[in-house]
């Protein structure tokens, strides 16, 4: 059997938290700790016909009193039979205790599971969570909850991965170059609560990348100025072109102009490069990059996502982030 407890005394009235709990799994949720996790999502507004989850783990609501307790029933086939609840508790009028609670029974593989893997995933979802509330209703938390060594561990393995996709049609690439010799796209998940800004991503991806690429960079410096192509002078990765949900990047050499588009969508965000070739130069430079540019690219974009995922701050509905 599994009983599993989380529960946060905190200093506001129930009326306070019961909205949190009324947005849960929604496009408006501020209680689950999302990015850093895989969001919570449900099929529509908590009530008692709404079911999702959380990445593999699936559930449905099977009682609900609003503004006051929830309850879920995981989905057969998981290994964990049972409920997860919410429940905001009144103390007295200015307290109130939030509570997540856990009862059910392990079968199959997750017997070995939950006590090796998901039981330590699960109690550091639940106090960031707590944190969240806390962040929500402006009372804190005093010391935020810290991921031991082991959920940092499988965390690191759950992380956004860049995948290739085709480059999309856009307006600022339509007219990026007057051709095209050569061109590629990789797109990686963006979660609730991931920034919108592609200028955020772009910034994250050009200008923080692994320390090997800066080798490799450092490497491609000292050689290129030896077969006459210009040195970067800083400005290869300067913005040039700006929409709403896009900035094209670039710059032009003798040898070759590149452009490079950070696209922010709704559930991902797509990195594209494309390329004009001018001399014989350019196109003997380009078949050494090309070798290591789909490496390199996934390399930048995965870090990025890794980064803004762990780093963004909680925000509230209508736009205000929540101190930290």
């Amino acid at each position: 059997m599994v009983h599993n407890v989380h529960e946060r005394l905190l200093p506001v009235p129930a009326a306070d938290l019961a909205p949190l709990l009324e947005r849960i799994g929604g496009a408006e949720d501020v209680l689950w700790p999302s990015p850093a996790w895989v969001p919570m999502v449900l099929d529509g507004p908590v009530g008692p016909r709404a079911s999702g989850g959380h990445g593999p783990i699936r559930y449905r609501v099977t009682a609900y009193d609003p503004g006051r307790r929830v309850e879920f029933t995981f989905a057969d086939g998981l290994g964990l039979a049972g409920t997860h609840t919410f429940s905001i508790d009144p103390v007295d009028p200015a307290r109130t205790r939030l509570r997540h609670v856990i009862d059910g029974r392990l079968s199959g593989r997750m017997r070995l599971l939950w006590p090796l893997v998901v039981r330590w995933l699960h109690d550091a979802v639940l106090e960031d969570l707590m944190d969240r509330a806390e962040y929500a209703t402006g009372t804190g938390p005093a010391r935020p909850a810290r991921w031991s060594p082991w959920v940092r561990l499988w965390q690191g393995l759950d992380v956004p991965r860049a995948r290739a996709t085709e480059v999309p049609a856009t307006r600022l690439l339509a007219g990026a170059l007057p051709r095209v010799d050569w061109s590629d796209a990789y797109a990686v998940r963006r979660y609730r609560g991931m920034p919108d800004d592609p200028q955020v991503w772009a910034d994250g991806v050009f200008h923080d990348p692994p320390h090997w690429v800066m080798a490799l960079l450092g490497v491609r410096q000292a050689l290129v100025g030896l077969v006459g192509i210009a040195r970067d002078d800083g400005t290869g990765f300067d913005t040039v072109a700006r929409e709403p949900d896009e900035v094209l990047l670039g710059t032009d050499e003798r040898h070759l102009d590149f452009r490079a588009s950070i696209r922010c969508e709704p559930k991902r965000v797509v990195l594209s490069t494309v390329v004009q070739l001018h001399d014989r130069r350019g196109r003997a430079y380009s078949t050494v990059v090309r070798l290591v540019h789909p490496m390199i690219v996934r390399a930048m974009l995965n870090r990025a996502a890794r980064r803004l995922s762990r780093s963004t701050n909680p925000v509230v509905p209508g736009g205000a982030t929540m101190a930290t």
